[in-house]
């Protein structure tokens, strides 16, 4: 028997897939916007860029800014009944209407 990969991205061939017409580098401007704290942002993974990628089950899931560390956020979402602390890069956040 062959062990399972236990690899950060492991499970997610569809999830992290994108369109035929996506594909390639994202746009880099998604990389210089600011979120200011007590802001609401989505999580949208971009399987383009992996660096600063959050957990693939915070995949859609929105949060509140509460900081910031180094380039990246800390986001506030809630999971069930319990409130987990995310730490994202700005590639992988859009902002909630």
């Amino acid at each position: 028997m062959v062990r399972a990969s236990k690899g950060t991205r492991r499970r997610t061939r569809h999830k992290f897939s994108k369109k035929a017409r996506e594909r390639g580098l994202s746009p880099i401007t998604r990389s210089f916007v600011e979120y200011s704290e007590g802001e609401k942002a989505n999580i949208v993974i971009d399987p383009s860029i992996q660096k600063g990628q959050p957990h693939s089950r915070f995949h859609g899931q929105t949060g509140t800014v509460i900081g910031t560390q180094g380039g990246a956020y800390l986001l506030k979402v809630r999971m069930g009944n319990a409130m987990k602390t995310v730490v994202v890069s700005p590639e992988h956040l859009r902002k909630s209407r």
